[in-house]
């Protein structure tokens, strides 16, 4: 296997984008985890990205999409009949929008618990990543995160989450806040927002105050949820959140937090009306958070970074995020 220092770990997805007028439709490959390797590929971190895939043609042109951004695909996972697709119009929030899933029976969500030698495929990389969206597929899929968890802080790597909710994944009789906890214990960065922390860790939200819409109450609050992370999950040292806010198709007001030793640092406040495609903006902003530490940044640097590297991506279509390093470093 090639020497990576960060492993990005979940589910590779299709993405349909249809423009029924023209009875076509855009094709893009994704997945948030994916997402995730492919940023951090284009900004020169060594990074490998494992799923699970079907052993046909279009498995192996998608792994060809991913190695050409310079993500490495030999940890790949073979087996199982077909790799899962969802539908989402061009430019649409994949939280909020009528997004269609037609990912049941993907080779990845029926990968089966106690088949995958963890510690050998961890190899001696730095940092493990995933996302909240694994569990949110099936009960086994929630054992595999136990099992692949347990092996990387068995190896010492660094582990981060993202806590995605999508509630039209969550289907098997569970809720996320009685799975997500005990894989969270095992995590170093949790990464996400107040709202979806209260939904998947059963934090504490102060509604009320949140009612005001005002940017102090929601730093506040950002800082005593982030606060209660670290303490009810001791391994726990660093927490992201991200604020975003949209009152039209192509609006977005966006900030971010992180807090780390008892301080809260906040990003830059960006604004536009030219939002172009959202998809994969929180897996901009997880990459970013992820070099920006593999890369030695300290606190401030971390949250700017990252909070700049989200906005670039509002601005491209597709899932990945294609701009370089370079072109972010002058947003902030």
């Amino acid at each position: 296997m090639k020497p990576v220092k960060v492993i990005s770990f979940g589910e590779i997805l299709l993405r349909l984008s249809p423009e029924w007028d023209k009875h076509s439709a855009a094709l893009y490959v994704g997945g948030a985890e994916a997402n995730v390797a492919a940023a951090l590929a284009r900004w020169g971190t060594p990074v490998s990205y494992i799923s699970r895939v079907p052993e046909n043609g279009i498995a192996i042109q998608v792994q060809e999409q991913l190695e050409a951004l310079g993500v490495t695909t030999d940890r790949m996972l073979k087996g199982g009949d077909r790799i899962g697709i969802y539908f989402l119009e061009q430019g649409k929030d994949l939280k909020n929008a009528g997004v269609v899933y037609d990912r049941k029976y993907s080779s990845f969500s029926q990968l089966k618990p106690g088949t995958v030698d963890w510690d050998s495929l961890l190899g001696d990389a730095e940092w493990f990543h995933w996302s909240a969206l694994t569990p949110a597929l099936n009960e086994d899929t929630a054992v595999i995160c136990k099992e692949v968890l347990e092996a990387a802080s068995r190896k010492g790597l660094k582990i981060s989450t993202d806590l995605n909710y999508r509630s039209k994944l969550w289907q098997y009789g569970k809720q996320p806040f009685a799975v997500m906890p005990p894989l969270a214990e095992y995590c170093d960065v949790i990464m996400g927002n107040i709202w979806a922390s209260h939904q998947m860790l059963d934090t504490s939200l102060n509604t009320a105050k949140l009612e005001t819409a005002d940017k102090k109450a929601y730093l506040e609050e950002a800082a005593a949820v982030a606060k209660e992370i670290t303490e009810k999950f001791p391994r726990c040292k660093q927490v992201a959140f991200t604020f975003r806010f949209s009152d039209a198709p192509a609006h977005n007001l966006y900030y971010a937090t992180w807090y780390e030793g008892g301080e809260l640092k906040v990003s830059k406040q960006y604004e536009t009306h030219d939002v172009v495609d959202r998809v994969g903006s929180g897996d901009s902003f997880m990459a970013g958070l992820i070099h920006a530490q593999v890369s030695g940044m300290n606190a401030q640097e971390t949250i700017s970074f990252a909070a700049a590297a989200a906005w670039s991506k509002l601005f491209l279509k597709g899932d990945f995020n294609l701009t370089s390093k370079e072109d972010i470093l002058k947003l902030i």
